[in-house]
C-alpha cells in the first residue's frame, strides 16, 4: 500500500488497487484487510482516507473511499 501511494503521490488510490496487486484472483476477499490496514496507517498519521474531500474512517465508511499520503 505505501509503495503504491508513494509511486502515485500526490494522487490518491483506490483500496481495490492494493487488493488486486496482492491477489488478483480473490481481491474482493482482501478488501476488509486492506481497509483495516488503511485505518491503522491513518491513525498513525501516514495516510488520509477520504470520501470526496472529507476524511472518513476506513473501516466504517460505506461505499467507495480513496487513500492518499499525508502531505509532509
Amino acid at each position: 500500500m505505501m509503495r503504491l501511494l508513494r509511486r502515485r503521490y500526490p494522487k490518491s488510490i483506490c483500496p481495490s488497487e492494493v487488493a488486486r496487486l496482492a491477489c488478483a484472483d480473490d481481491w474482493r476477499g482482501l478488501m476488509p484487510e486492506v481497509r483495516r490496514v488503511a485505518a491503522r496507517f491513518a491513525e498513525q498519521g501516514l495516510v488520509r482516507v477520504t470520501r470526496g474531500e472529507r476524511d472518513v474512517d476506513a473501516e466504517t465508511a460505506r461505499g467507495p473511499i480513496r487513500l492518499r499520503l499525508r502531505e509532509v
